[in-house]
């Protein structure tokens, strides 16, 4: 355990945002199993409103820092090549 108090601080302040990093993981993987459950059933317009939500919430992450940018970019990029594929069918 810590003796000084800064480091005491910066304890308090990494378990914060340890749970609301966590949070918001957990919140942007929902929202890929529901992009990918109404992919699987082939409904279009739910699967478009549904990538814009994902984009935003990828976005911000990387913003934040929760995840790195190349990461939120090239999930972005599998879910619209997803979308593509059904519409294109």
């Amino acid at each position: 355990m810590a003796n000084i108090k800064s480091a005491k601080k910066r304890i308090n302040v990494a378990e914060k945002k340890r749970v609301q990093n966590t949070a918001v993981k957990s919140e942007i993987k929902t929202f890929l199993k529901k992009f990918e459950a109404s992919v699987i059933a082939k409904e279009v317009d739910n699967a478009t409103e549904l990538l814009k939500t994902c984009s935003g919430l990828l976005d911000s992450a990387a913003t934040d820092g929760v995840i790195h940018k190349n990461k939120a970019s090239r999930q972005k990029a599998r879910l619209a090549k997803k979308l593509a594929s059904i519409n294109v069918a």
